[in-house]
């Protein structure tokens, strides 16, 4: 490891070349090392001036002391890459900058603490009030998760003084996808030579240091003035406009000098930038210039289009007195569309960065939930132009006060211009359901955590989880909903108004709501949303019909809680025939719950609560019976929540396991989304646990027959419903009928899938169920369709039709090839390193992969840890996918052991993950001792019942 860490840190200043070799036109690189600039002893004894590199000893703390106030900086970088090479061109990784941060200081001090993680090669520090140079005795760069430079001084710096720090550095242009670094993609049509560069950012949430040093906490804002040199023929793109750009001869080399306004007042890990040959396309609005940037064939063959026709709409929405009742604070928004992005997308002020299928649509390529995750995502990034960038959480411990209020805003934003799309309903599957699963763990956490709790980066990384964003806006949801929408976004307004462009803390938030004046609203707003903000998990509200006692404990699926939780619950009850009443807990009335005449009562309507709901069994009777004779009296998605929160109840023990499945038995008899796809998911536990059992076969008979209508409801399957939900019910009835051994399904996929590979150019499969039918033809053929699949995921450029193939390649039965697309993970010329985590989660999903992709796991995580590190939340999604079938005491003992073999500072962002795949296994192995033969039975019988 010694060695390991010695040269990655000699990388960071070497010299490195890339040069095209001439056979076959294969990439390689030469790295020369320039050792004269560093000494074999990593840690020389100080003299003035110098820099000791990374010593042993820790800083004083993991967080900048605060008696330094950044106002501005000057930056300018110099990215060295080409954005084209050939045989005569040598290609450089390396970027150089220098930065000038002027501060202010607040208590006398003679050392400076702020962040890096380059090779500083000058330091220059000035007292601007009496226009004298500082000198510096020496620098130190801490070896640590502190990423601490720091700088200390001959002189003293005084309070209330003015200061500027002068830094050079240099580092490289990596393709890990964190801070400043290199994406590329081939241009097309496809030649040897046509691999095209590109230079582009991502700081969120601790990499702005990892570009040049600065003071890199949110709460430490400021304006950026940024400079670009870059080559000839390229263009820059920053945060603001650019004000001009020149052109320079450095070393008989011409090169642009653009230069941008300076920022407003904003956080380091907003800045963004990027170095491209990139197109645009226009969007309209009426006073902000917005544009949107692709690959130059994407943008001409109209695969912009869709993100720039709505992205001016959604704008002018958020502005709008409905929304925010502020105008977007900039001049200009640019979003760009990169091939490689370790996230989704990310909400940079000015310059929103995007993965290619969250920003383009190609007509008749794409399906409609390509269509709705790119609104949804562009939705989410401009709702955070306000909510993150303008008011920004003090520390990242709120960091739901950013995520959750984009997630639960990107809703109205996508109902606006998408409003046949009913996406309002699509939360309760999309972030309720899926967060739920996390927060009944007891490694969960709150929203809110302790500021001390949140120190390191890998800790800050372990927060970008679901209950940071599908959490946080489920919470808002039901606040807003309870308050009365009106009410909640006149406190947003406000709240937004009185700290814009400064830092909040999420007691700011219920200050500001609680003063909206409302003679309806007598919720104390900061009382009751500490129950859900500072307390992990959420609570199940159990109701006697028979008495109207309903009371409410901490719901975990490992039974019981240690926890003394109790949450301020509001409550919407219907009784059978009556409209819903809405109840807050502190005045709840035994007779809102009683039924009467025998009649059903159903709490929690259309899931505005956070929580679930447990009934007596005479209730859950009148319930179920009320299915089976007429759907319609129960509101759609309290159809699904019904499913739901009667598997896991039954998964906790509230409930009998037979019970969860009767609630499956109606669906023979509904066609709609929701309560399908609640089903479908809890089911698919039920396959992660039993498909390598005997309990397989049953379950599917029972699938074959529950399935049966809403397959033949869909049966021409060459038309495309006009609702949404339609469409995405087309999908799960084909999905279900071809992965139960429904033979009319698997001749349909096996002919159109033979087919394309007849005609080779001509795909006669529509785009919502290309990824369906691939995955099921590859699963019932053999290396010749995989073949054919791997040749069309390599020449395709559409990013959506890539992902599709991507995920079908994963479907194969054969080991072989199942091993093989595994270790293409390893190889980013093949399986780029923002999708081999999903990859990876894919083949393991499959149950002939499941195994080999958890010995992969295993074996090659030094590797994984280092290469594949940069991406947002990508060690948990890993972990928690290659464990998911884990239900027996061998793999407990694996899992511990795999935690066992590595620190804390290897697991990194992993550590929490691993704790919540310990936990989920230790239920998983419980519920399958309790459970199997019940289910077996009951799948049995079901199954083989007549309709």
């Amino acid at each position: 490891m010694a060695i390991g860490i010695y040269i990655s840190k000699v990388l960071a200043i070497a010299t490195v070349v890339m040069t095209v070799s001439s056979i076959g036109g294969i990439i390689t690189m030469m790295i020369v090392y320039e050792t004269e600039r560093i000494k074999m002893n990593p840690t020389p004894p100080p003299t003035p001036n110098a820099t000791i590199l990374y010593p042993t000893g820790p800083p004083p703390n993991l967080r900048l002391p605060g008696n330094l106030i950044p106002e501005r900086y000057e930056l300018v970088l110099q990215p060295r890459l080409y954005t084209f090479v050939n045989n005569a061109t040598n290609q450089s990784l390396i970027f150089t900058g220098n930065s000038t941060v002027y501060f202010r200081c607040v208590e006398k001090t003679k050392t400076i603490f702020l962040h890096s993680k380059q090779n500083v090669t000058d330091v220059t520090v000035k007292d601007l009030d009496n226009k004298k140079t500082i000198n510096v005795k020496n620098t130190i760069l801490y070896n640590n998760e502190s990423n601490f430079l720091e700088i200390r001084l001959e002189g003293v710096l005084e309070e209330d003084g003015n200061y500027s720090l002068f830094t050079a550095f240099e580092g490289e242009l990596l393709d890990d996808l964190a801070g400043f670094y290199m994406s590329s993609y081939k241009k097309e049509p496809s030649t040897k030579d046509d691999t095209t560069f590109i230079a582009t950012s991502q700081m969120q949430p601790t990499d702005a240091r990892k570009v040049f040093p600065c003071f890199d906490e949110p709460a430490m804002k400021a304006e950026f003035k940024v400079t670009i040199i870059h080559r000839f023929g390229t263009h820059a793109l920053a945060n603001e406009k650019a004000t001009g750009t020149t052109l320079v001869d450095i070393d008989g080399e011409n090169w642009e000098v653009t230069r941008f306004q300076t920022t407003k007042k904003m956080s380091t890990y907003l800045l963004a930038f990027t170095v491209s040959d990139f197109h645009s396309i226009v969007s309209k609005h009426e006073r902000v210039e917005i544009k949107t940037y692709a690959r130059p064939e994407a943008i001409k063959a109209g695969h912009a289009k869709y993100a720039a026709d709505i992205t001016g709409n959604i704008l002018a929405f958020y502005e709008s007195k409905e929304v925010f009742g502020m105008i977007y604070p900039l001049s200009k928004l640019d979003q760009i569309a990169l091939p490689d992005f370790s996230a989704g997308a990310m909400e940079n002020w000015g310059l929103v960065t995007y993965r290619e299928t969250a920003l383009l649509y190609e007509e008749g390529v794409s399906s409609t939930s390509n269509k709705e995750w790119i609104a949804t995502v562009i939705a989410h990034e401009l709702a955070h132009q306000w909510f993150g960038n303008l008011v920004t959480m003090k520390w990242w411990n709120d960091l739901w006060l950013n995520e959750g209020f984009a997630t639960y805003i990107s809703y109205m934003g996508v109902d606006h211009i998408e409003p046949k799309w009913n996406i309002k309903d699509l939360i309760v599957l999309n972030d309720i359901q899926t967060v739920f699963q996390v927060d009944s763990l007891a490694s969960s956490h709150p929203l809110s955590s302790n500021e001390d709790d949140v120190q390191t980066p890998s800790d800050i990384t372990e927060l970008f989880d679901s209950i940071t964003y599908s959490k946080g806006a489920a919470v808002l949801r039901m606040l807003s909903d309870y308050l009365k929408d009106r009410v909640f976004m006149d406190g947003v307004k406000k709240y937004l108004q009185a700290f814009q462009y400064s830092n909040v803390v999420h007691k700011d938030l219920w200050e500001y709501l609680q003063k909206v004046k409302d003679d309806t609203v007598v919720l104390p707003v900061a009382e009751v949303m500490a129950t859900w903000t500072m307390q992990m998990g959420y609570p199940v509200i159990t109701i006697n019909t028979t008495t109207g006692d309903v009371s409410q404990e901490h719901f975990l699926l490992i039974q019981p809680s240690d926890y003394n939780y109790t949450w301020h619950v509001p409550i919407k009850v219907m009784k059978e025939g009556l409209a819903p009443t809405a109840l807050p807990t502190q005045v709840l009335r035994k007779s809102a719950f009683k039924s009467e005449d025998g009649k059903w009562v159903l709490a929690n309507i259309n899931c505005m609560g956070y929580f679930r709901v447990n009934y007596d069994p005479a209730n859950w009777d009148r319930l179920l019976s009320q299915l089976e004779t007429n759907i319609h009296e129960i509101p759609l998605i309290n159809r699904g929540q019904l499913i739901d929160d009667a598997f896991n109840l039954a998964r906790a023990k509230h409930i009998n396991v037979t019970l969860a499945l009767r609630t499956t038995k109606y669906l023979r008899n509904d066609t709609e989304y929701i309560p399908w796809e609640s089903a479908l998911r809890n089911l698919d536990y039920f396959i992660l646990m039993f498909d390598r059992s005997e309990v397989y076969g049953p379950m599917q008979a029972y699938m074959r027959k529950q399935v049966g209508g809403l397959y033949q409801h869909f049966e021409n399957f060459t038309t495309v419903p006009e609702d949404p939900s339609e469409q995405y019910n087309q999908i799960n009835a084909i999905s279900v009928a071809c992965s139960n051994d429904i033979e009319d399904c698997q001749k349909m996929a096996k002919k159109l899938f033979d087919n394309w590979m007849t005609n080779n150019t001509s795909n006669p499969i529509q785009p919502n169920l290309k990824a369906t039918i691939y995955c099921q033809a590859i699963a019932a053929g053999g290396e010749k369709e995989w073949e054919f699949a791997w040749g069309k995921f390599q020449n395709t450029t559409t990013a959506s039709e890539k992902d599709k193939l991507r995920f079908a390649l994963s479907c194969t039965r054969k080991i072989w090839l199942l091993n093989r697309y595994l270790e293409y993970t390893l190889n980013p010329d093949k399986i780029r390193k923002m999708d081999a985590i999903s990859t990876i989660n894919y083949i393991a999903r499959n149950v002939a992969g499941q195994a080999i992709a958890w010995n992969f796991v295993r074996a090659h995580w030094n590797y994984i840890s280092l290469e594949y590190g940069g991406g947002i939340m990508s060690f948990g999604r890993l972990i928690e996918g290659v464990t998911q079938r884990f239900s027996t005491d061998f793999e407990l003992q694996e899992l511990r052991q795999f935690q066992s073999d590595y620190n804390e500072e290897e697991l990194g962002s992993a550590s929490r993950a691993l704790e919540q795949a310990i936990e989920r296994t230790q239920a998983n192995i419980k519920w399958v001792k309790e459970n199997k033969q019940t289910v077996l039975e009951w799948f049995r019988k079901e199954s083989s019942e007549s309709s």
